[in-house]
């Protein structure tokens, strides 16, 4: 500890910070945490706060209190934050010298907290670890630009670009629609950069000024925390240039919904070589068992890729979402794409999270499901050719209800992430369906008012 302590302390003398950002990220992914001087988080290195912070709904309520205690302490204790040296960023935008530092999240005895996403992806990767094995993965990021909003019962609007006029109609990889917010890319990549986040391409998607960020493969707990804090770097952009960004999974309507595609490959930690690859460059059982977990257990997962009412509206007919647990290679329209390339490059792409997603469970998730069926040694089906979408066989829950009673009654992916993180999060995310349901919508108006 006292390394780490000296190493934190070195890295904010050598950028002069004087205020730094204690951040953890709860279920849905929002940043919680305090914000101190820098000298006084140098002499504490030991921040708390209380254990329910992590179990709190998005629109910052709690479960019900017969639940609440069940899940954390009834004595509603302190838990303890400790500073990751490997976590530590600038935040570009701030005004003086900042630092944002990712924490772990452990008990008053030093136990590794349950109900911490950052926690339960270090849980899956140590099961990687204890085989010899270490995942690689790549992130996609889709999102949308829109006018600011400040009525929800108004829908989203397209931002106004350079040009003084509203992006009209569908402009997929068109340079010209991205260079229509290049001041807005620029502080992008600036803040990417002083960040030290990882990502490469810029891209135009379906949508009407929807957009898609690619990070450079690399570690899987890195790069989970990057998609973490470059969300927030995105918002705060988008708020510096008048606009609003929002990773919704599906934002407007009649409009393609954002994922998160996450390509997935396991390196051989003493050798580095690609377990899905062999030595004649031909796919591998390890591989063809990976994508059998995918397919077996992520419909169970489904909560971890499609945590939210409004994720769902992704998986619907017409929709270019997966809508069954098809793979196939260099195909899109199924849920685990393998991209055509060189045989040491030889991965999977899962295709099913929800841009909306904590990029900790999704990454979690995704992992979790293939070690299970390399454990197992499962067969994937047959390889689709065509269109997925035209296959009658729905294989994923189509609502959040469904989802999250597949989710608790699957008992192997439950022993796997452990019972308390399950109960815990399915209870969450059941308190926001019964907030959801509770908000009379634009639609019922329109259609039932007068006419039942």
């Amino acid at each position: 500890m006292e390394t780490v302590m000296e190493s934190i302390k070195a890295w904010i003398k050598k950028y002069n910070i004087t205020e730094v950002e204690c951040l953890i990220a709860d279920f849905t992914g929002i940043a919680r945490g305090k914000i101190m001087p820098a000298n006084k988080f140098c002499q504490d290195m030991g921040i708390r706060l209380p254990e329910a912070v992590l179990i709190q709904t998005v629109t910052g309520d709690y479960v019900a209190d017969e639940l609440y205690y069940k899940l954390t302490d009834p004595a509603e204790v302190d838990i303890k934050l400790l500073p990751d040296p490997n976590a530590a960023y600038l935040v570009p935008w701030a005004q003086e010298p900042t630092a944002q530092i990712i924490h772990d999240v452990y008990d008053k005895h030093d136990n590794p907290i349950d109900l911490s996403p950052r926690n339960l992806l270090k849980k899956v990767l140590k099961l990687y670890e204890d085989k010899g094995w270490k995942p690689i993965i790549a992130p996609e990021l889709e999102f949308y630009l829109t006018k600011t909003n400040i009525n929800p019962d108004h829908p989203l609007e397209p931002p106004v670009g350079r040009s003084g006029r509203q992006e009209t109609g569908r402009q997929s990889f068109s340079i010209d629609a991205v260079n229509e917010f290049d001041p807005l890319f620029e502080d992008v990549y600036d803040y990417c950069e002083a960040q030290g986040l990882d990502v490469d391409t810029l891209i135009h998607e379906e949508g009407t000024a929807q957009m898609e960020i690619n990070f450079q493969h690399g570690d899987a707990l890195t790069l989970a925390d990057q998609v973490f804090l470059f969300k927030r770097t995105v918002r705060e952009v988008a708020l510096k240039h008048n606009v609003t960004a929002t990773f919704m999974a599906k934002p407007i309507t009649d409009e393609p919904g954002s994922a998160m595609h996450i390509h997935l490959s396991v390196h051989d930690c003493k050798t580095g070589q690609n377990i899905f690859n062999d030595e004649q460059g031909s796919s591998t059982l390890l591989f063809e068992s990976f994508i059998g977990g995918l397919q077996k257990y992520i419909p169970s997962a489904m909560p971890l890729f499609a945590p939210n009412v409004n994720s769902y509206r992704r998986f619907l007919a017409g929709e270019s979402a997966p809508l069954n647990v098809e793979w196939g290679v260099d195909n899109r329209t199924v849920a685990f794409r393998v991209p055509e390339s060189l045989p040491e490059n030889r991965r999977v792409e899962n295709r099913l999270a929800g841009a909306d997603a904590n990029p900790y469970l999704a990454v979690a998730g995704s992992l979790i499901c293939g070690y299970m069926g390399m454990l197992e040694n499962l067969k994937s089906t047959e390889p689709s050719i065509g269109n997925a979408h035209e296959l009658e066989n729905y294989s994923l829950p189509l609502s959040l209800e469904h989802a999250l009673m597949g989710f608790e009654q699957c008992k192997p992916l439950c022993d796997m992430l452990g019972r308390k993180f399950v109960d815990a999060y399915v209870a969450v995310k059941e308190t926001e369906s019964e907030n959801f349901k509770r908000i009379i919508s634009s639609w019922e108006r329109k259609y039932l008012l007068l006419s039942v």
